[in-house]
């Protein structure tokens, strides 16, 4: 067993945006009237307390801050959710403590104070060094002032990540060569680089069933993939997951977590749980709309709205979906241990003759063909 499958991560969602990016199916809202940002701050840590009692004792390897945007808390309501964490489980000396922040000049102010309040780590959303594309993307700052904020923050916290999207509407080979080759020569050993996907009940999807938003086709997407993986190849900063590329040792240990099917108990509207019980797996997810998540935290303790439980039957796919995503892969010892049976060798042969998937010892991983159709492959192993 690796080290993250032994890992527990503790997850904060924060749900507010300044703006809602057309693109973005996350749980995030907009509110024009002022938050409470301590009264939000006082409600994760009462539903971590009810999650505590559901954990037991765990040593946390990751904290981290997700939304929305969680670089609109102020730093007191950071210190406060991680003075409480700490007193709930024993938090290491090397854990690693992340938060999502936005490139705006008045979001980077806060850098120092996140900084003294414990995150180790941020996540920068860029997402474009193209000013029409930010525009575009809804995004609200400039490529210089996110350029800017890219390295006071590299200069503030040990580790930093550089957020990219790429395949966006109407985007060519030449100029994604160009905006990539300018971030890699500022980045500082992580990159995500996500493919842009429309997805479900997003102003995007409505611009694209109308026909006004023009996408790369498949065969686009795929050349803008290959130039990713051969310009960050030349930068020593390899895929370890499909869209997250890191020089040894800067990878997102949280992100791991997931992938390799460890622990984490996730806080504040819409986060997810996933804790041990047995052989079992508590699977929660807290009710997604804020005022109502709080409401409910301050007559319950708590807003979990789903509560499930999953059988290691239940939890394969779960952790093939997962596992198959990283460059490591996945176990089929510890599959077969959660499906109570072997993967079908004649389909594992099946997919190496392709050659889309690869074995070494126990392990099963996608190959470098196999990655950009990982879905398709998930679906023939699970068949």
């Amino acid at each position: 067993m690796t080290s993250s499958e032994q890992d527990f991560g503790v997850y904060i969602h924060w749900p507010f945006c300044k703006a809602k990016c057309p693109y973005c199916d996350f749980n995030s809202h907009v509110r024009h009237e002022a938050v409470d940002h301590m009264s939000y701050a006082r409600g994760i840590t009462r539903e971590l307390s009810w999650l505590k009692e559901r954990t037991g004792h765990k040593q946390v390897t990751s904290i981290f801050f997700g939304g929305g945007t969680p670089s609109l808390m102020p730093p007191e309501a950071v210190a406060h959710v991680l003075d409480h964490i700490a007193t709930l489980w024993t938090v290491l000396l090397e854990a690693e403590i992340t938060l999502e922040a936005n490139p705006t000049s008045v979001e980077a102010e806060n850098f120092r104070g996140y900084r003294t309040a414990g995150v180790n780590r941020v996540s920068v959303g860029v997402q474009s060094l193209n000013e029409d594309d930010l525009k575009a993307l809804g995004r609200q700052h400039t490529p210089d002032e996110a350029l800017a904020a890219f390295r006071l923050a590299a200069k503030i916290f040990p580790r930093v990540s550089f957020d990219l999207i790429y395949a966006r509407p109407q985007q060519s080979l030449a100029a994604w060569r160009e905006e990539l080759s300018t971030a890699l020569k500022e980045q500082q050993g992580h990159m995500s680089l996500y493919q842009l996907t429309i997805e479900p009940e997003t102003r995007y999807q409505d611009l694209f069933d109308a026909g006004k938003l023009q996408m790369p086709d498949d065969d686009d997407a795929a050349s803008l993939y290959e130039l990713t993986q051969e310009l960050t190849d030349k930068y020593n900063l390899p895929a370890y997951e499909i869209s997250n590329h890191a020089s040894a040792g800067h990878e997102s240990r949280h992100n791991l977590t997931y992938w390799r099917y460890g622990e984490y108990a996730g806080a504040g509207p819409g986060a997810h749980s996933r804790l041990a019980s047995g052989l079992n797996r508590l699977a929660l997810m807290s009710e997604k709309h804020p005022e109502t998540w709080r409401q409910n935290v301050q007559s319950h303790g708590h807003s979990v709205t789903e509560n499930g439980v999953l059988t290691p039957q239940e939890q394969a796919p779960e952790y093939l979906l997962m596992g198959l995503r990283i460059k490591e892969g996945i176990d089929l010892d510890r599959h077969a241990a959660f499906a109570g049976e072997a993967i079908d060798v004649a389909k594992i042969e099946a997919l190496e003759n392709l050659g889309l998937v690869e074995r070494s010892g126990s392990r099963l991983m996608a190959t470098h063909r196999g990655r950009p159709i990982l879905n398709a492959i998930i679906r023939e192993l699970n068949g």
